[in-house]
């Protein structure tokens, strides 16, 4: 039988993904403006992927479903890659 998480352990994995969601909003804010060597931009990005990593070791799945995607296609477009 699973154990039903405490509130504060919710107010704390809810604090985690607003974190999370905060980081990537300002990261692809950031790399859109289109201001910054894309050498930059990809260590953004490989940053946002540890931040993630960091707050949700266990969720790397989760990352390459959600977020990788969205900074990929952000890359593309902002640094016209194939």
């Amino acid at each position: 039988m699973a154990v039903k998480p405490t509130d504060s352990e919710i107010q704390e994995e809810s604090r985690k993904v607003r974190r999370l969601q905060m980081l990537v909003n300002l990261v692809t804010s950031v790399i859109g403006q289109g201001n910054l060597p894309i050498e930059e931009a990809a260590e953004l990005v490989a940053s946002t992927r540890q931040a993630a990593l960091n707050l949700f070791p266990e969720k790397e799945l989760a990352y390459a479903l959600i977020y990788k995607p969205r900074l990929q296609r952000l890359m593309r477009e902002v640094y016209r890659l194939q």
